[in-house]
């Protein structure tokens, strides 16, 4: 399966006034916690791909943990990339395994995320920690629909008063790296 994705700078309070008007499903807020590794084997940087383990926090008592490898973009209109994940009972043994392999933590980037769905898309408002305010929108699709679906994603982009041209392609852990250079 891939993740269609696509993302941009943006002001929440005016997406919000959007995606009320639009109707859409609020889904609730959590925190989250990304930790990205470096591989003993290859460099994740040069191929495009990651590996991650993210704790998601909806609150004190509603915590979970998923571990996450992400493929190289496919696709230069948007971020659309192989994804595979699934849950994590333990993410400290977890990190313990990795670090046994050789696998490093490479960088943590931590965000506030305020979910939504409007039509059949998730809408998702990030404030990224020194990263700053983004909008994504993204849908799962097997790779015979990823045109389709990146379509989609542009018309609800455009449903929410924002331009497809100001498209960031660029990761939150590519972002991160690069404002602490």
């Amino acid at each position: 399966m891939y993740e269609v994705e696509l993302k941009v700078r943006a002001d929440h309070d005016t997406v919000r006034e959007r995606l009320a008007a639009l109707d859409a499903d609020h889904l609730g807020a959590v925190t989250q916690i990304d930790t990205y590794y470096d591989a003993p084997h290859r460099d994740f940087a040069e191929t495009d791909e990651a590996l991650r383990i993210r704790r998601e926090e909806r609150d004190a008592d509603d915590t979970t943990t998923r571990v996450t490898y992400k493929g190289p973009l496919v696709e230069d209109e948007s971020k659309t990339r192989r994804e595979v994940e699934t849950g994590v009972e333990d993410g400290e043994r977890l990190d313990d395994i990795l670090g046994a392999l050789g696998f490093a933590p490479a960088a943590v980037v931590e965000k506030e995320r305020d979910r939504y769905a409007l039509d059949g898309y998730t809408v998702t408002l990030d404030t990224v920690r020194e990263v700053g305010d983004f909008v994504e929108i993204e849908r799962e699709a097997p790779e015979s629909e990823l045109e389709t679906v990146r379509e989609g994603a542009v018309s609800r982009l455009g449903d929410l008063g924002l331009d497809p041209a100001d498209q960031i392609r660029t990761s939150y852990l590519g972002l991160l790296l690069n404002t602490s250079e």
